[in-house]
């Protein structure tokens, strides 16, 4: 017989701790405790049996890991938050008494506390950071368009408008924009980054009412996190596509509302050829003899200085680059024991192994989708919304510019030939140019979503716009999936007009080479025949006896022919009840269903209607759906051809 043990000793009664018992085992505050759990990524759990979690309590508590808790005990914000309360305490006390310059001194040395090392815990890798990047972007999205008020300094909200602007500037330079969709609550995009595919929500830019009942606290401490994520991610990306980290802000630019432009990227590679400029001696012989000697020493001490910081420099790259070739000679080995796995086909099918073809062929996809807008030249009119159009044009290769109501650094006017394209959404214009296309901004999302430049006598000014679809939607069956290709318009008929040229032209060529090919038999058997001649001649038979015997070989193959004719038509009736023979196998398979159905037991036979009830459900939806949609569109033609009569 096993020992026995206490009741509380053993299972959920030591495993799962309460939020009370947490607070007094960690000596914090309730405030400080949830700071420290969203930090960490510690939430709370639910046990199977909270009575024998709670030691036979049945009161209501909040539970967490013991393990968790006992995690947190050796985190070292743990010791700053007691110091930065022991520092509240102090300039308090200090400023009840007046003491201003020891209360100066005690706010410069207040407790400061990084969470670099809680990202290195939660991130091991880099690629477990751009999985969580999602709800960071959203968040500094968000903080980034809210005004200042007393609880969100203007410090944070600059934070979180030069961190997203960053990120945006990553895009733009890789193009890695995938997708895009206008909804109520703001603005998704979607891109794919070191193979992570990464979505967002960008606000709308509209004047906003803080709400009073939402607790900042909490959203403050969640975007303190996400600003140290946001942080890394950029610095690491920018340096894997060798760009300067941070980036320079233009003052001037910025205060004349240029947004992104504001910002200046640069390579690393000129910021080498400069340093390598600062590292060339500064002093010349004229300038040193204007110098005392305290200067020229001082002027001797920076050089040997610079030079040994250069060679310091040099010692590192070396090392570095000796590293990361031993790395690659490593990763080469081990590749070479490692097998590909298998990938899916691009229609969204599983396949063993993917061809070069494939692979070339999804390249040459990508490329082509990431220079959609290369050729384009569009101008922004003042009344449409450049934060965004801007972002999505440039990240696939279009030249924006915009009206400078919008903001300065525009590259070009709206009187400039170049232009291809202007997006305004004001239905009557004071001019127009007869060189360029005007449409409305839905034309570059639907574009960027089709994989392709839209015709824009859709997306003309003053017209109804077509439904703006979603691209996250994945449809399944019996689903109801509208017609994508309705408002595609000219690009689609072009499509299938060539198309049919091409199937014509390729019937012309069959008629062609079947003539020549009747040709080629006509003078095959007339050489044939010739050569029977002369071997008959040469055999010494009389040419009247070989012309009967060829008159009796052609009435034999005159016969065949009839008779494979009138074999012919019998086959049809065959054909013509493959149509039955088909009604009769799904016949079969109803039986066969329902056979099946009565084998099954009373709990599989309920599940089985239910599940058959949703479908029939879903396919009468389907069903009503598309029927409104024909008459809408029957309706729409008849109110079309009135107005034409009149």
């Amino acid at each position: 017989m096993g020992k026995l043990h206490k009741k509380g000793k053993a299972g959920a009664a030591i495993n799962y701790i309460t939020r009370n018992q947490a607070l007094k085992k960690l000596q914090v505050t309730l405030a400080d405790f949830r700071r420290l759990c969203i930090l960490k990524g510690i939430y709370p759990r639910e046990p199977k049996n909270k009575k024998k979690a709670n030691k036979g309590s049945t009161a209501p508590s909040t539970f967490y890991y013991a393990k968790d808790i006992q995690y947190l005990m050796h985190e070292p914000i743990l010791g700053k938050f007691r110091e930065y309360k022991t520092f509240a305490k102090k300039m308090a006390k200090v400023m009840s008494k007046g003491q201003y310059s020891t209360a100066k001194t005690l706010a410069d040395n207040k407790p400061i506390y990084t969470l670099d090392h809680i990202i290195k815990e939660r991130y091991p890798t880099f690629t477990d950071a751009l999985r969580d990047l999602d709800d960071a972007l959203c968040m500094i999205f968000l903080f980034a368009t809210m005004p200042k008020t007393d609880k969100i300094k203007s410090e944070t909200i600059e934070n979180c408008q030069r961190l997203a602007a960053e990120f945006q500037h990553y895009i733009l330079h890789t193009r890695a924009l995938r997708k895009t969709f206008l909804s109520i609550k703001g603005i998704y995009y979607q891109a794919e980054v070191k193979g992570q595919t990464i979505t967002w929500l960008v606000p709308y830019q509209f004047s906003q009412d803080v709400p009073t009942d939402v607790d900042f606290r909490v959203m403050l401490t969640f975007l303190e996190f996400h600003q140290t994520l946001c942080g890394f991610v950029n610095y690491r990306l920018y340096s894997d596509v060798n760009l300067v980290y941070p980036p320079t802000l233009d003052l001037k630019l910025d205060e004349g509302g240029a947004g992104m432009n504001a910002l200046i990227i640069e390579s690393t590679q000129s910021s080498a050829n400069i340093a390598k400029t600062v590292n060339q001696p500064i002093t010349t012989s004229a300038v040193a003899a204007s110098l005392s000697k305290e200067e020229k020493q001082r002027l001797q001490e920076s050089e040997k200085r610079l030079k040994a910081l250069s060679s310091k420099i040099a010692h590192i790259q070396e090392t570095e680059d000796s590293t990361a070739t031993t790395d690659m000679d490593q990763d080469a080995d081990s590749a070479m024991d490692e097998f590909p796995t298998p990938l899916p086909n691009l229609d969204g099918t599983d396949a063993g192994t993917v061809t070069f073809t494939d692979i070339q062929r999804a390249s040459q996809h990508l490329t082509h989708f990431q220079s959609l807008f290369s050729n384009c030249v569009i101008f922004l009119s003042r009344e449409v919304p450049r934060y965004s159009l801007e972002f999505i044009l440039r990240a696939l290769g279009a030249q924006v510019g915009w009206d400078s109501v919008l903001g300065e650094g525009s590259p070009f006017d709206e009187n400039d030939d170049r232009i291809t394209h202007q997006i305004s959404d004001r239905p009557t214009q004071g001019h127009r140019f007869l060189s360029r296309q005007y449409v409305q901004p839905q034309w570059a999302y639907d574009s960027i979503n089709a994989g392709k430049i839209l015709m824009g006598d859709t997306y003309f000014v003053g017209k109804t716009l077509p439904p703006h679809l979603s691209p996250f939607v994945e449809a399944k069956e019996g689903d109801y999936v509208p017609d994508a290709n309705q408002f595609e318009g000219q690009t689609e008929d072009l499509a299938i007009e060539s198309g049919d040229e091409d199937e014509e032209d390729e019937d012309e060529d069959e008629d062609e080479d079947e003539d020549e090919d009747e040709d080629e038999d006509e003078d095959a058997e007339h050489k044939d025949l010739h050569q029977i001649e002369l071997e008959a001649e040469a055999k010494g038979v009389a040419f009247t006896e070989f012309e009967a015997k060829e008159i009796k070989k052609k009435a034999k193959a005159t016969k065949a022919t009839k008779a494979a004719a009138e074999t012919a038509p019998s086959t049809a009736p065959a054909t013509r009840s493959a149509g039955k023979k088909r009604t009769a196998a799904e016949a079969e398979a109803e039986e066969a269903k329902e056979l099946a159905k009565i084998m099954m037991t009373n709990k599989q036979q309920k599940l089985y209607t239910k599940i058959q009830y949703g479908k029939d459900k879903k396919a009468a939806e389907v069903e009503k759906l598309t029927k409104k949609k024909e008459q809408l569109a029957k309706t729409a033609k008849t109110s079309a051809n009135k107005k034409a009569k009149k």
